[in-house]
This record gives structure tokens, sequence and C-alpha cells, in this order.
């Protein structure tokens, strides 16, 4: 997936740009957990890795974003904001709870 530049975008896309690479992995995570319920390991393991390339996509923004405000250009806060940091840090807490619980079913064979 190719590095997203944030430079030519406003606060509220950044925002969206987070929350969509976020909500794109937060389904795969779950559609993961759902493909192994049915058998399907090798697809599973799939959707995590897909999960895992959004979630890099959104660990670059969230960085660029930090790397922005060090350098002395604030971040607006807002509710939209919040939401995105919210959605992004859920899903990557969702993701290793998973893995974790993928790797317990198929060491059980489970």
């Amino acid at each position: 997936m190719e590095q997203m530049k944030i430079t030519n975008l406003t606060d509220e896309q950044i925002s969206f740009q987070l929350i969509l690479h976020s909500g794109n992995a937060r389904s795969c995570i779950i559609q993961s957990l759902r493909a192994y319920k049915e058998g399907k390991k090798d697809e599973a393991d799939a959707l995590i890795a897909k999960a895992e390339q959004d979630l890099s996509a959104a660990h670059d923004i969230h960085f660029q974003m930090i790397q922005k405000e060090s350098g002395g250009e604030a971040t607006a806060f807002s509710l939209l904001l919040m939401h995105a940091e919210d959605h992004l840090m859920s899903t990557l807490s969702m993701k290793e709870l998973v893995k974790e619980m993928l790797d317990l079913f198929k060491t059980k064979n489970i």
C-alpha cells in the first residue's frame, strides 16, 4: 500500500483517512475470525495480513501527524479526530486479541 502524504489534506480529511483504514482493518479482523470458524484457516490468515496493511497505512498517517506537530504545527483537536484515534487504537487492540485467539485455536486444533 502506497504511503499517503498528509501535507495537502485538511484535518478532517486526515481524520477520515484514519477512520477509513482502521475501519477496513476492523472489518478484515472480524471476517478473519468468521473465516476461521468456517474452517477457512488460510483465508483467516490472509484477512489478518490485509488488516495489517490497512493498519500500517493508518500508522503512517498517524506518524506524519506526530511529526507535523513536533515540528511546531499544531493539530486542531476535534471530536472527529478523537473518534479517529479511538477507532484506530481499539482496532489495534482487537487485532492483537484476535491474532492471539487464532494462534491458540491453531495450537489446540480447534
